[in-house]
């Protein structure tokens, strides 16, 4: 399994997801056709899942998303808590720049709804 590397765009966030555990997403987060954007990703994790690395770490780092980007977030990150039931270890880290409450309380949200701690990172 080789490390995919999705460059950004102005709509679209940079992704490097590593067979290692890391899985990187920054940038801006607005294409119209989300779900097609990341279809790659979550074939991608689908594979990985069967096999997850431990501990697996996801890095978000996210200027802004629509509310579709939202919904396939929650639903990848969603996907990631399972690498639990394979008795190993996720770890979430949100960052957010110093002042920015919006991109904070989405990651918090993201948090809730999933039920798993996040570790929020301040930017300066």
């Amino acid at each position: 399994m080789l490390e995919k590397k999705i460059p950004s765009t102005k709509n679209s966030p940079e992704i490097i997801i590593n067979p290692d555990g890391v899985i990187k997403i920054r940038g801006r987060s607005i294409s119209e056709n989300v779900t097609e954007f990341f279809k790659p990703v979550f074939e991608w994790i689908d594979e990985y899942m069967k096999d997850p690395a431990d501990p697996t770490v996801v890095d978000i780092r996210l200027e802004y998303f629509n509310s579709a980007s939202a919904k396939i977030f929650i639903q990848l990150l969603q996907k990631l808590t399972y690498v639990k039931l394979k008795n190993k270890k996720v770890i979430f880290n949100w960052y957010y720049e110093d002042g920015d409450e919006d991109i904070l309380e989405r990651g918090e949200y993201f948090s809730s709804v999933l039920d798993v701690p996040f570790n929020f990172i301040k930017l300066k």
